[in-house]
Order: C-alpha cells, then sequence, then structure tokens
C-alpha cells in the first residue's frame, strides 16, 4: 500500500496533466462543432486501427489450426482422387488374349497426413518427427512425401508418433529416374556438405544422356514410394576421363527448413509383397 502511495505521489504531476488534457477535449468537443468532429474521426479511426491490429493478431494464432484442416481436406480429397481411379479401372474391359486386368500399384496407395512436431536439418544423421503414429495406421518403412516431394522413411512409430529418416541421412537410398529417360540411379545425401538442399545422385553410367535441370522422379522399384514422385533437378555434373560414372549434384525438390506437413504413405498390399519377396530371398539360400 505505501508502495502505491509513494507511485501515485511520484507521478502526480503526469495524471493531473493527462486529466485535464482530457478535461480539455471534452469541453473542446462540447462546444466547437468543428473541433469535436474531428476529434471523434480521429478517434474512430485510432479504434478502428485498433480492431484491425487485433483481428490480426487472432487470425495469426488460427493460421495452424487452418492449415491443419487443409491439410487434412487435401489428404481425404487424394484419397478419394485414388478410390476413384481404382474404381474406373476395375470396371474397364479386359483386352483380349491378356491374362487378367491389374490395378496399375500407384492405385493401391492411400495417405496418412502428419504435422512435423521436430525436425533436423545441420547434422550428419537428420531425423523428422510426426504427431501420428500406430494408432493412425502408420509402420516402419512407410514412406513419407509432401506436397513437394519425396521426404524420407519411417523408422520407428510409438502409438503416437513416428521418427522419419529423410533424404538428409546416408543411411537411406531413393531410388530415383529422370523423366526423359528412365534410367534410374540411387539418390544419397552427402552429409560432409551439411547442405540440406542438395544430394548426390549414384551409379549414372557415362553413357548416359541428361542435362541440367532434368528432372527426377521416384521408379515405383520399392514399397515405400510409388512412381512418379517428385525427388529433384539436376543441379550440376561432372566426369572425370578416368571414371566410369557422372558425380551428380541434385537440387531436392523438398525444403526441409521449411517443412510443417507430410503425407505417410500406406501401401496396402505392403505385407503381402513384402512377405512372398523376403521367401524369395530365402528359397535362395
Amino acid at each position: 500500500m505505501r508502495n502505491l502511495i509513494n507511485f501515485l505521489i511520484r507521478y502526480s504531476v503526469v495524471f493531473l496533466f493527462i486529466l485535464l488534457e482530457g478535461i480539455a477535449i471534452y469541453l473542446m468537443a462540447q462546444d466547437r462543432k468543428y473541433q469535436g468532429s474531428i476529434i471523434l474521426s480521429s478517434g474512430n479511426t485510432v479504434v478502428a486501427e485498433m480492431y484491425q491490429w487485433s483481428n490480426t493478431v487472432v487470425e495469426f494464432f488460427k493460421l495452424k489450426a487452418a492449415n491443419e484442416n487443409l491439410s487434412e481436406e487435401n489428404t481425404a480429397l487424394k484419397n478419394k482422387i485414388i478410390v476413384l481411379e481404382s474404381k474406373l479401372a476395375s470396371v474397364q474391359p479386359h483386352i483380349k488374349d491378356t491374362v487378367h486386368f491389374r490395378i496399375p500399384p500407384e492405385m493401391e496407395y492411400r495417405f496418412i497426413s502428419a504435422k512435423v512436431i521436430n525436425n533436423s536439418t545441420n547434422k550428419k544423421l537428420n531425423y523428422i518427427t510426426i504427431d501420428k503414429g500406430s494408432l493412425s495406421g502408420i509402420k516402419p518403412d512407410m514412406g513419407v512425401v509432401s506436397e513437394e516431394g519425396v521426404v524420407g522413411i519411417v523408422k520407428n512409430v510409438s502409438p503416437q508418433y513416428s521418427v522419419i529418416i529423410p533424404i538428409l541421412n546416408p543411411k537411406i537410398e531413393i531410388s530415383c529416374k529422370f523423366t526423359k529417360s528412365n534410367y534410374s540411379g540411387p539418390l544419397v545425401w552427402n552429409s560432409d556438405d551439411y547442405d540440406y538442399r542438395y544430394a548426390g545422385l549414384n551409379d549414372i553410367a557415362r553413357h548416359v544422356e541428361f542435362s541440367l535441370g532434368d528432372s527426377l522422379v521416384t521408379t515405383g522399384f520399392t514399397n515405400a514410394f510409388p512412381e512418379g514422385i517428385p525427388v529433384g533437378r539436376i543441379e550440376d555434373f561432372n566426369i572425370k576421363p578416368s571414371d566410369a560414372y557422372f558425380n551428380i549434384k541434385v537440387k531436392l525438390a523438398v525444403n526441409f527448413r521449411t517443412l510443417s506437413y507430410v503425407k505417410v504413405i500406406n501401401f496396402v498390399n505392403f505385407e503381402e509383397q513384402k512377405q512372398l519377396e523376403k521367401e524369395a530371398e530365402e528359397q535362395k539360400q
């Protein structure tokens, strides 16, 4: 209480000045119509600007929920498109002399939308954490993409969360191909550079023809990704006279520094194909 009294005494002159200013403005607005209209107009302008500022702040905090809803709706629409394409393909007439009609693999996928809650881009081994897990149907080895292209592969899963090995981790290779020639090779991130924008394309022989800016997409040779998902573009390349393969630098399609939402790819027949391939490997031994 004593501190409050001391504060009022110390700034009494300021409070008195504000009070007198308020009284003077009020009297001016009451006695003179022109000055009153100016004061009223100025007051309305100030209030309007304050409302506009407050609305901007509220809208900013609503963006998170809006983005989450848009991601969920976009994923639902993609899944509906896949189902419709699958039904359309199934009613097409069989071609004579063929064994049977088979729906293309890319129509056997569904997408699970998720939000990125942790992401590293400057480490030797980078990882991404998302807010969906086994309760949402996510399993290890599922592919992960964004609206821009390939992100990585699911590594570990708990009921509520999943950890992804992104392209920015030399522990994984992404099988990709040139859109022009279909020539394929593995994409691997060079952890020595610590550059989240680029990766290297390996095993491209010197006789293969390509140009700067050529696009790379997934081959569809693995269970993780269907064919045709963007991976990146050729940024630079060189080859020595004694080398059999090009040294190719790829500009990645995904900007991992701004990654907020992803889609986990659920391959419907994943377990069946995985078990069949496992049996084939065991028979070789």
